[in-house]
């Protein structure tokens, strides 16, 4: 399959808003310490029916040697802010 160009990605509303919600969770993983390089990153849709939020997982790569650590952050996308961080065992 060939790489989609970079204005037909700018052009799908979807991807760009999930963009968004990891760019802000990025950000609040660094300032909770967590560098999301160094992460196994997961991104899911929570059930609403009334706001959009987004959960995105940092995981440690090394996870099967390692216990804890995890850190989630929940982000309201319609808000474009971060509404929860919790720490995963």
């Amino acid at each position: 399959m060939a790489p989609m160009p970079l204005e037909q990605t700018q052009a799908d509303q979807r991807a760009m808003s999930i963009a968004r919600v990891v760019a802000l969770a990025n950000e609040a993983a660094r300032a909770e310490g967590t560098d999301p390089a160094d992460s196994l990153i997961t991104l899911s849709e929570e059930p609403s029916a009334t706001e959009q939020v987004w959960r995105v997982s940092y995981v440690r790569r090394d996870f099967a040697n390692h216990r804890g650590g995890d850190l989630i952050v929940y982000v309201d996308e319609a808000a474009g802010k971060v509404r929860r961080i919790v720490y995963g065992q």
